[in-house]
């Protein structure tokens, strides 16, 4: 009686995870960027082709984008919740408070199409909130077409200019980003500096900037492309939820042969204090690939890219941004750790700003 209840309990769990498995899905994106950045008023200049797929089975009538530099404003909610709660991280504090016009994060979006059509929008902190001219019918596809101006800000949290270290552009959040939208509806967050949640798709994104810069990230770099004192530098990045680049014109940039053919990208300062343990750590980060790939499942991509940048470590697809002036233990257990993140968050995909502990968590178990 005992086995008959327990296979009949067991029936029903698998049964009923087959049914979630039918009735799964998940949206689709594709961006194709071409941006320019400034680097004497530090602002960046873009236009977004966003091809977006329903594969809901709810009719869409508005969507929404993140605009991340938003956050780094003088009475941002950011700004606000870092004076006022009781344990503020300290890398922000009321930094953003005491910022000048000049010094600030912005993103204003200058014109936004549907279908080639004017579409009415409304930002709101750091969401961009747009009601649509027609509806987005499941299994359907709405092209958008954006162009926008950000200021990049001092270097604040994560994303910014001027880091501790000196490196010019750690470029993360950084663009009109779609929000995610699934079973619990749109995450249409506002920015606080904590994680992310992204729709899965394919980047093409043409940088141009001064030729003095050497810039590395997300993705292959294709091309690269000459135009007197400026460089237009190519990337392609397939089935992942964001993009993310660093840019100094300082960088030493070494690329290493990694497990089954991909390249391991390293960029980091050309400062006799750090340089030695970058150099010692590459043939380390090698083998950890090749642990995690037996392990925990093959990485799929053809690159990674681990960049000096930021303000401490933060994982992002096929890429990370990690402060360099470090002893060679913490750098080799910050790599270790935010490489680890490309199986839990990168390929897994978890809603971090909801489940933080699961890809925290499976990374430290890993």
């Amino acid at each position: 009686m005992k086995l008959t209840k327990l296979l009949s309990a067991l029936f029903l769990v698998f049964f009923s995870l087959g049914t979630v498995a039918q009735n799964y899905w998940q949206q689709a994106i594709s961006y194709e960027m071409d941006v320019t950045l400034n680097t004497k008023n530090h602002q960046v200049t873009g236009k977004q082709k966003i091809a977006y797929t329903n594969n809901s089975h709810d009719v869409l009538n508005q969507v929404f984008f993140h605009l991340y530099f938003n956050a780094f404003q003088p009475g941002s909610m950011m700004d606000v919740r870092s004076r006022t709660i009781e344990d503020p991280d300290g890398r922000v504090g009321d930094r953003i408070g005491s910022l000048s016009p000049d010094e600030i994060g912005f993103q204003k979006i200058i014109s936004l199409k549907q279908g080639g059509q004017p579409v009415k929008h409304t930002v709101k902190g750091t969401i961009l909130q747009v009601s649509l001219n027609q509806s987005i019918a499941p299994g359907s596809t709405a092209i958008f077409e954006v162009e926008f101006l950000s200021q990049v800000p001092v270097q604040i949290r994560r994303s910014g200019r001027d880091n501790k270290e000196g490196i010019d552009y750690s470029m993360t959040q950084w663009y009109p980003k779609l929000c995610e939208y699934d079973e619990d509806g749109w995450h249409a967050n506002p920015y606080v500096g904590r994680e992310f949640y992204g729709v899965w798709g394919d980047f093409a994104v043409n940088i141009t900037a001064p030729k003095n810069l050497v810039i590395g990230g997300t993705g292959e770099i294709i091309a690269e492309e000459l135009n007197g004192d400026m460089k237009t530098w190519s990337f392609k990045a397939n089935n992942v939820h964001d993009f993310a680049w660093a840019a100094d014109p300082d960088y030493i940039h070494d690329a290493i042969e990694g497990p089954n053919g991909m390249t391991i990208h390293f960029y980091y300062q050309n400062d006799p204090e750090i340089k030695d343990n970058w150099k010692k750590v590459q043939q380390p980060t090698v083998e950890l690939f090749e642990i995690m790939n037996a392990n925990f499942g093959v990485y799929p991509y053809k690159q990674y890219s681990i960049l000096q940048g930021g303000d401490g470590g933060m994982e992002y697809p096929q890429a990370t941004l990690i402060t360099g002036n470090r002893s060679y233990g913490s750098l080799l257990g910050v790599i270790v750790h935010e490489v680890n993140h490309s199986w839990y968050q990168m390929i897994l995909g978890t809603n971090e700003s909801l489940y933080p502990w699961m890809d925290e968590g499976f990374t430290t178990f890993a």
